[in-house]
């Protein structure tokens, strides 16, 4: 009789228990999946009098982003072949990064930005965490390559946009250059860095699963990285990350074929070297897209 009473007890708690985690999981998916929209208010780009205009791209699936363009300046366009368009693609619950466009177009690049589906002004009920946006980097790549005077496409993507520019620079052999800022390495890794958590972890992962109606293994930028070669790719990650795993960088590193560079800072947060040096960062990225797309040393 005691034992029948602790046994139906012990059911009603683990139900109790069950229903909670699940509760919990559905909310935190409707949050993970509905990110807070910013909206970018242009002020860096005013302040340092980059020069821009305000553009829509549609996706193949019919969602509308709201973007910026700046077109090459007559300097990079001097020569045949010369004239650059870099992609930024940004992070999850971000927008357009103005710092990101202002150090390029203030060298002469080309710069294209756009908010993510469902993010800042743009259309689209959910975020697929890097799945679907590979739609919206093809947008871009579309629009950029039908402007004038525009030769060469290199791409910068910061986290979430990371992950996406490197499966998109894999599929889409038109981006001739990549640099990714804290990018990680699968979505299924991912969620063990976030979540390591026994009893949550696989539920979180069977919730997101079927809320984004994919297998997370599919979301994988390490899979698909090797076969960006024989373009070049820059991968760069702080040590301190607290969203993206450090130990991310290394896995792309490895898995990525040459050409390849790999920058580690030890006490730098997600994304947040440039915030330690911003005249180096900027070096560095100019550098490497100089090499690559204007054959400049």
């Amino acid at each position: 009789m005691k034992f029948s009473l602790f046994l139906k007890t012990f059911v009603w708690i683990l139900l109790a228990l069950v229903s909670l985690m699940l509760g919990l999981s559905l909310y935190g998916l409707y949050d993970v999946l509905h990110p807070p929209r910013k909206i970018p208010p242009g002020t860096t780009l005013r302040e340092e009098n980059i020069p821009f205009q305000n553009v829509d791209l549609t996706t193949e699936d019919g969602i509308r982003l709201t973007a910026w363009y700046t077109l090459p300046k007559p300097a990079l366009n001097s020569g045949e072949g010369k004239g650059a368009v870099i992609l930024l693609a940004h992070g999850y619950g971000d927008n357009r990064p103005e710092w990101v466009y202002a150090l390029l177009a203030k060298k002469g690049y080309g710069v294209l930005a756009w908010d993510a589906r469902a993010h800042g002004e743009s259309g689209g009920d959910i975020s697929t965490l890097g799945y679907l946006e590979i739609l919206d980097v093809k947008a871009a790549l579309d629009f950029a390559l039908t402007q004038p005077d525009v030769n060469h496409v290199g791409a910068w993507g910061g986290s979430m946009g990371g992950a996406t520019m490197i499966r998109a620079t894999a599929e889409f052999p038109q981006i001739e250059a990549l640099i990714v800022d804290s990018s990680f390495a699968s979505l299924d890794a991912e969620v063990d860095f976030l979540a390591p958590y026994p009893l949550l972890n696989p539920l979180a992962k069977l919730m997101m699963g079927i809320g984004l109606g994919v297998d997370l293994g599919q979301v994988s930028p390490a899979a698909v990285i090797g076969k960006i070669s024989p373009r070049p790719v820059y991968i760069i990650h702080g040590m301190e990350d607290s969203v993206a795993s450090p130990e991310s960088a290394e896995v792309l590193f490895n898995a990525a074929n040459e050409p390849k560079q790999l920058w580690l800072e030890e006490d730098a947060i997600h994304l947040g070297i440039h915030m330690e040096n911003p005249p180096r960062y900027q070096r560095r990225v100019i550098r490497f897209f100089d090499e690559w797309l204007l054959n400049k040393k």
